[in-house]
């Protein structure tokens, strides 16, 4: 006899499971945080960040409901995690949980230990950590969270009949209005820089000042004290290599034509008013832009396929210089999106 079809309130149930799982392992942040520190790089300070404001365990009925009518319907699901965002295995395995009776789990090998430490606190038969490669699975779907490459990958191995769901990079642009107070938005866009090191999909790399040159390097200097304000209190985890040369080079190009300002753990630089827009590399810095209104949109479009989230304390704005399918959130509040669904809401 054939298992009865999931009711939709039997899959939100799932989800609540997970999320009580995820409320325990965040009761118990002391003892898990060491580990998490030596797995994601991240200082203890900003484990304990993450865990205290960026874990999301406060879904709302309606949100619940949205991510179950979002995530469709599946035999199964594999779930192939990256190393970005270690509290996105919450929401990863809510989608997958809602969409299918049985999940496994691959988690990231750079960053496992909070992924297994949900899986077994959920302590369920439905959901295991598996490493399952893509040609072994027959029927369902998988669900990739990383690099592009590695999405195309996956997509290329995987049998006929199996849909490869990608969530891939992408990162935020944060919108400072005319009439908006710059110190209060150098301290609203830090608070969205400083989390998970800039590594997150939604972490902003980018800020639209509107206004004049001027305008653009006074918040160019309030966001400098903010940023090394809030280095005192959570300092920047590990950066590899890779990443400091990807920041020398940066620096020095933006030094050529624009204003610079670098800390020991962070960098904000403005480009002259007209200038291409160009993505800071991650690691807590930022390209700064004076722009007209007018222009945003248009100066956006070549990044737009990279642009998952949009921040500005006008939602309206937010959604007119954006993406159709940019995430719209207030300043302060980009790294804090409501679950009601996938992050990266690109058809990927």
């Amino acid at each position: 006899m054939s298992a009865a079809p999931r009711t939709a309130e039997g899959r939100a149930r799932d989800v609540r499971e997970i999320l009580r799982a995820a409320r325990s392992l965040a009761a118990r942040a002391d003892r898990i945080v060491p580990e998490i520190t030596k797995s994601t790089g991240l200082s203890p300070e900003g484990v304990h960040l993450a865990l205290r404001e960026h874990l999301e365990l406060e879904a709302t009925d309606d949100d619940i409901s949205a991510l179950v009518a979002r995530a469709g319907d599946a035999t199964r699901v594999h779930v192939v995690l990256s190393s970005s965002v270690f509290v996105g295995a919450v929401r990863a395995l809510a989608i997958a949980r809602a969409a299918a009776p049985h999940v496994t789990l691959r988690p990231s090998t750079r960053d496992p230990w909070f992924a297994r430490a949900l899986v077994e606190e959920l302590g369920s038969s439905a959901v295991q950590v598996e490493d399952v490669r893509a040609r072994d699975l027959a029927a369902g779907e998988i669900h990739v969270y990383g690099r592009d490459a590695t999405i195309a990958a996956i997509r290329a191995e995987a049998r006929r009949g199996v849909r490869v769901v990608g969530h891939g990079a992408g990162m935020g642009v944060a919108w400072v209005a005319a009439d908006d107070d710059l110190a209060e938005a150098a301290e609203a866009v830090a608070r969205d820089v400083v989390p998970f090191d800039q590594r997150g999909c939604l972490s902003p790399r980018l800020a639209l000042v509107e206004g004049d040159d001027a305008r653009a390097v006074a918040f160019a200097a309030a966001l400098d004290l903010r940023l090394a304000a809030w280095e005192a209190r959570v300092p920047r985890g590990v950066v590899g290599g890779d990443e400091v040369a990807e920041r020398v080079r940066w620096l020095e190009t933006m030094a050529i034509a624009g204003v610079v300002l670098a800390g020991p753990a962070h960098a904000v630089a403005v480009a002259a008013h007209g200038s291409p827009l160009t993505l800071a590399p991650v690691g807590r810095n930022m390209h700064i832009a004076p722009i007209a209104m007018a222009n945003a949109a248009a100066q956006l479009a070549p990044l737009a396929s990279a642009i998952v989230a949009v921040g500005a304390n006008d939602s309206a704005v937010a959604a007119r210089i954006g993406p159709p399918h940019a995430r719209v959130s207030r300043l302060g509040h980009m790294q804090r999106p409501r679950l009601d669904g996938p992050v990266d809401r690109r058809d990927r």
